[in-house]
């Protein structure tokens, strides 16, 4: 399968960032991308206040946008992230769409950890206007098994090895990882998912600066399961692609076969974690 991971410079103008997608998405496309993967808050990206009022339900004009662009192009879509609105009166969720060739919604993800932290002096609360998710989700991309992730999902391992353990050959990361945190830790985890788990990683970041004062670091890339990098980007707004070798995957796990080796009658720490809290 070939997969693009998509870099854009979201930001206020809704109309303009989709835009951008569809003319990034449709060049993928002509480049014979089966799958595409958007970054996070690819339709609008911004202070809470703005997240808020341009927040959608997820069968809102965005998820139209992304089901007609699949259809259309008969690609696999993932529409990233976006912020949802479960109701008014509740906090929104940063939410993942799968979108198949045939226009149909065929998984969604909510972001299940919030970026609660403090990078170079400056807060980040996400917990303050969005609800963490609840459920890890394996999804169907054709014959291609495709563990959703966002962004900050990145730094807890044991969301990918589930994942993997479940059968992910792949990793969707739809991300806006700031600068600080992308030059010292970016790629770095991006390698380690990858290889620990033998499997892909198609990561999209958004890059450059935004209306709120937020700068992302971009770099996006397309890691395969030995590690390496199959293509990859640095500032520009542009669709990063790369074909998926599953024969060759399955390869790796046959000579180096360290899922088939797990021993998870050992692994008693989260129990024990869990117990202690």
């Amino acid at each position: 399968m070939r997969a693009a991971a998509i870099q854009l410079n979201s930001g206020a103008d809704k109309k303009k960032n989709l835009g951008l997608a569809e003319r990034l998405a449709r060049e993928a496309a002509r480049s014979k991308a089966e799958l595409v993967v958007l970054p996070e808050k690819f339709n609008l990206i911004g202070d809470p206040e703005r997240l808020r009022a341009g927040a959608e339900r997820i069968d809102g004009p965005t998820a139209t946008w992304a089901a007609g662009i699949s259809r259309e192009l008969g690609i696999w879509l993932l529409a990233g992230s976006f912020a949802e609105l479960v109701s008014e009166d509740e906090l929104l969720r940063n939410t993942s769409l799968l979108f198949g060739p045939d226009g149909e919604l065929h998984a969604s993800y909510r972001k299940i950890h919030m970026f609660d932290v403090e990078v170079e002096g400056k807060q980040y609360r996400e917990s303050a206007t969005e609800a963490p998710g609840t459920e890890i989700v394996l999804a169907g991309a054709g014959d291609l098994p495709l563990g959703m992730s966002v962004c900050y999902d990145l730094r807890f391992p044991e969301l990918y090895r589930i994942l993997a353990v479940r059968g992910a050959r792949a990793f969707a990361l739809p991300a806006a990882f700031t600068v600080p945190t992308g030059q010292a830790h970016w790629e770095v985890l991006i390698r380690a998912r990858a290889i620990e788990n033998q499997a892909f990683v198609i990561a999209a970041g958004q890059v450059g600066a935004h209306p709120d004062g937020f700068e992302s670091y971009g770099h996006s890339v397309i890691v395969d399961p030995w590690g390496v990098v199959l293509a990859s980007c640095s500032t520009e707004e542009q669709a990063v692609i790369a074909d998926l070798d599953l024969a060759e995957q399955d390869r790796v796990r046959e000579r180096l076969p360290s899922l088939a080796n797990r021993r998870p009658d050992k692994y008693l720490w989260s129990a024990v974690a869990g117990a202690a809290a």
